[in-house]
Protein backbone atom coordinates (compact mmCIF):
# COMPACT_ATOMS: atom_id res chain seq x y z
CA UNK A 1 0.00 0.00 0.00
CA UNK A 2 0.95 3.60 -0.99
CA UNK A 3 2.04 5.77 2.16
CA UNK A 4 -0.48 8.67 0.72
CA UNK A 5 -3.13 5.45 1.03
CA UNK A 6 -2.23 5.03 4.47
CA UNK A 7 -2.58 8.80 5.32
CA UNK A 8 -5.54 8.88 3.06
CA UNK A 9 -7.41 5.64 5.21
CA UNK A 10 -5.64 7.83 8.36
CA UNK A 11 -8.00 10.67 7.82
CA UNK A 12 -11.02 8.76 7.35
CA UNK A 13 -10.54 7.57 10.09
CA UNK A 14 -10.62 10.75 11.88
CA UNK A 15 -13.41 11.95 10.08
CA UNK A 16 -15.53 8.71 10.93
CA UNK A 17 -14.35 9.03 14.79
CA UNK A 18 -15.51 12.42 14.94
CA UNK A 19 -18.92 11.22 13.26
CA UNK A 20 -19.24 8.84 15.15
CA UNK A 21 -19.09 10.73 18.41
CA UNK A 22 -21.15 13.22 17.16
CA UNK A 23 -23.65 11.30 16.51
CA UNK A 24 -22.94 9.45 19.98
CA UNK A 25 -23.20 12.72 21.89
CA UNK A 26 -26.59 13.57 20.35
CA UNK A 27 -27.90 10.69 20.93
CA UNK A 28 -27.52 10.40 24.85
CA UNK A 29 -27.92 14.41 25.23
CA UNK A 30 -29.74 15.42 22.46
CA UNK A 31 -27.47 17.97 21.89
CA UNK A 32 -24.97 19.11 18.86
CA UNK A 33 -21.52 19.61 20.03
CA UNK A 34 -21.79 23.42 19.17
CA UNK A 35 -24.56 23.21 21.72
CA UNK A 36 -22.97 21.46 24.59
CA UNK A 37 -19.74 23.91 24.26
CA UNK A 38 -22.33 26.84 24.10
CA UNK A 39 -23.70 25.57 27.37
CA UNK A 40 -20.74 24.73 29.05
CA UNK A 41 -19.19 28.08 28.32
CA UNK A 42 -22.37 29.45 30.14
CA UNK A 43 -21.98 27.38 33.04
CA UNK A 44 -18.68 28.01 33.40
CA UNK A 45 -19.06 32.07 33.22
CA UNK A 46 -20.72 34.27 35.24
CA UNK A 47 -23.70 35.17 33.47
CA UNK A 48 -22.09 35.43 30.07
CA UNK A 49 -23.48 37.44 26.97
CA UNK A 50 -23.06 36.21 23.53
CA UNK A 51 -20.78 38.25 22.21
CA UNK A 52 -18.53 36.69 25.17
CA UNK A 53 -19.85 33.01 24.31
CA UNK A 54 -18.65 33.28 21.18
CA UNK A 55 -15.28 35.26 21.79
CA UNK A 56 -14.53 32.01 24.05
CA UNK A 57 -15.34 29.22 21.68
CA UNK A 58 -13.85 31.34 18.30
CA UNK A 59 -17.29 31.21 16.79
CA UNK A 60 -19.50 34.34 15.32
CA UNK A 61 -21.66 36.09 17.31
CA UNK A 62 -24.34 35.35 14.94
CA UNK A 63 -23.68 31.55 15.29
CA UNK A 64 -23.65 31.25 18.79
CA UNK A 65 -27.27 33.53 19.15
CA UNK A 66 -28.47 30.87 16.61
CA UNK A 67 -27.32 27.83 19.08
CA UNK A 68 -28.69 29.97 22.02
CA UNK A 69 -31.97 30.07 20.24
CA UNK A 70 -32.21 26.71 19.84
CA UNK A 71 -31.25 26.10 23.16
CA UNK A 72 -33.27 29.13 24.81
CA UNK A 73 -36.44 26.90 22.62
CA UNK A 74 -35.85 23.48 24.41
CA UNK A 75 -35.67 25.47 27.89
CA UNK A 76 -31.83 25.01 28.60
CA UNK A 77 -31.07 28.27 28.45
CA UNK A 78 -32.33 31.47 29.94
CA UNK A 79 -32.14 35.23 28.59
CA UNK A 80 -31.91 37.49 31.54
CA UNK A 81 -32.17 41.49 30.75
CA UNK A 82 -29.68 43.51 32.63
CA UNK A 83 -30.93 45.75 35.08
CA UNK A 84 -28.21 48.47 34.64
CA UNK A 85 -27.85 48.18 30.45
CA UNK A 86 -30.68 46.91 28.95
CA UNK A 87 -29.46 46.22 25.70
CA UNK A 88 -27.31 43.59 27.44
CA UNK A 89 -28.62 40.12 27.63
CA UNK A 90 -27.12 38.28 30.04
CA UNK A 91 -27.35 34.12 29.53
CA UNK A 92 -27.72 31.57 32.07
CA UNK A 93 -28.73 27.69 31.89
CA UNK A 94 -32.44 26.61 33.24
CA UNK A 95 -32.42 23.76 35.99
CA UNK A 96 -32.68 21.95 33.19
CA UNK A 97 -29.86 22.95 31.05
CA UNK A 98 -27.63 22.08 34.61
CA UNK A 99 -29.07 18.58 34.48
CA UNK A 100 -28.62 17.97 30.96
CA UNK A 101 -25.49 19.28 31.14
CA UNK A 102 -24.15 16.98 33.72
CA UNK A 103 -25.40 14.10 32.44
CA UNK A 104 -24.39 15.09 28.81
CA UNK A 105 -20.92 12.86 27.46
CA UNK A 106 -17.37 15.02 27.21
CA UNK A 107 -16.89 16.74 23.59
CA UNK A 108 -14.34 14.55 21.43
CA UNK A 109 -12.28 17.51 21.50
CA UNK A 110 -11.77 17.09 25.46
CA UNK A 111 -10.45 13.74 25.24
CA UNK A 112 -8.47 14.48 22.27
CA UNK A 113 -6.84 17.47 24.24
CA UNK A 114 -6.08 15.54 27.21
CA UNK A 115 -4.00 13.18 25.28
CA UNK A 116 -2.18 16.09 22.94
CA UNK A 117 -0.82 17.70 26.15
CA UNK A 118 0.84 14.97 27.63
CA UNK A 119 2.91 14.58 24.44
CA UNK A 120 6.36 15.95 24.85
CA UNK A 121 6.16 19.80 23.25
CA UNK A 122 8.27 18.49 19.94
CA UNK A 123 5.79 15.69 19.23
CA UNK A 124 2.94 18.79 19.56
CA UNK A 125 4.74 20.64 17.00
CA UNK A 126 5.64 18.09 15.22
CA UNK A 127 1.81 17.18 14.98
CA UNK A 128 0.75 20.61 14.29
CA UNK A 129 2.93 21.20 11.69
CA UNK A 130 2.08 18.02 9.85
CA UNK A 131 -1.98 18.35 10.10
CA UNK A 132 -1.24 22.43 9.29
CA UNK A 133 0.55 20.80 6.06
CA UNK A 134 -2.28 18.59 5.22
CA UNK A 135 -4.95 21.28 5.57
CA UNK A 136 -2.41 23.36 2.84
CA UNK A 137 -2.22 20.43 0.29
CA UNK A 138 -6.13 19.95 1.07
CA UNK A 139 -6.43 23.98 0.03
CA UNK A 140 -8.39 24.10 3.53
CA UNK A 141 -6.24 26.29 5.54
CA UNK A 142 -8.09 29.91 4.75
CA UNK A 143 -11.07 28.18 6.04
CA UNK A 144 -12.87 29.71 8.84
CA UNK A 145 -12.93 26.81 11.44
CA UNK A 146 -13.65 26.87 15.21
CA UNK A 147 -11.97 23.90 17.71
CA UNK A 148 -14.75 21.84 17.99
CA UNK A 149 -14.57 17.82 16.68
CA UNK A 150 -17.87 17.55 14.63
CA UNK A 151 -18.81 16.76 11.20
CA UNK A 152 -21.03 18.88 9.68
CA UNK A 153 -22.33 21.92 9.78
CA UNK A 154 -21.97 24.04 13.35
CA UNK A 155 -25.02 26.74 12.05
CA UNK A 156 -27.68 24.66 10.25
CA UNK A 157 -28.53 26.61 6.88
CA UNK A 158 -31.84 28.39 6.99
CA UNK A 159 -34.46 26.96 4.48
CA UNK A 160 -35.48 29.51 2.06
Amino acid sequence: MEKYEQLLISLRRVIRAIDIHSRQLNKLSGLTGPQLMVMKKVNELDAPLAKQIAQEINLSAATVTTIIDRLESRNLVIRTRSETDKRKVHLSLSEAGEELLSGSPKPLQEHFIKHYQNLEEWEQSQLLSAVERIASMMDADEIDAAPVLLVGQIQPEVPQ
